[in-house]
């Protein structure tokens, strides 16, 4: 049963991301991505790991999603839709990286016989937990933390500029 979860839920959140990335409305983007996270958190409940789902469902479902959203409808989604293959070397050369992609996929599925991470006995190891988690977030990796809060900052306050300049040079 838990393999015809995985399945289903995988077939979902790949389809997802195919039809994101080939989707021409920004806005249809964003929400298959939201779609895939919804995908990714189902993942992750079906490893055990229910902080990481609620985390996942919160933060990139909920909060970046909604500032992607924000962001897209603020600039004007439909402006860039006139030029649909800008760049004729793009589609080559992202169907070969993903063919190297789905290659070191299989080998990492199917060729590779490493052994899988260590589990306590109980099952419930320090991993994934959230005290560790967050033992490691502030200690650890605080400043790529405080770093990415920044760049999401300067990025909304860049889009903000941007689109305010665009429409004032609408007006004159």
């Amino acid at each position: 049963m838990e393999l015809v979860l995985f399945l289903i839920t995988a077939l979902v959140t790949v389809g997802a991301a195919i039809a994101m990335v080939l989707s021409h409305n920004a806005v249809h983007s964003a929400l298959w991505l939201v779609l895939n996270f919804f995908g990714v958190a189902v993942l992750y409940l079906l490893l055990n790991a229910p902080f990481l789902a609620m985390i996942q469902i919160t933060v990139y479902a909920g909060a970046i999603m909604v500032l992607f959203l924000f962001v897209i409808m603020l600039l004007g989604s439909e402006k860039g839709q006139e030029e649909v293959n800008g760049l004729p070397w793009q589609t080559p050369v992202a169907l070969v990286l993903g063919l190297v992609l789905l290659g070191i996929a299989g080998y990492a599925i199917f060729g590779a016989n490493q052994p899988a991470l260590p589990v306590a006995a109980d099952g419930a190891g320090e991993y994934g937990r959230p005290e560790s988690l967050a033992r490691a977030l502030f200690s650890t990796y605080l400043l790529p933390f405080e770093v990415a809060g920044v760049l999401l900052l300067v990025a909304l306050v860049g889009a903000v500029v941007l689109t305010l300049k665009s429409r004032q040079g609408e007006r004159a």
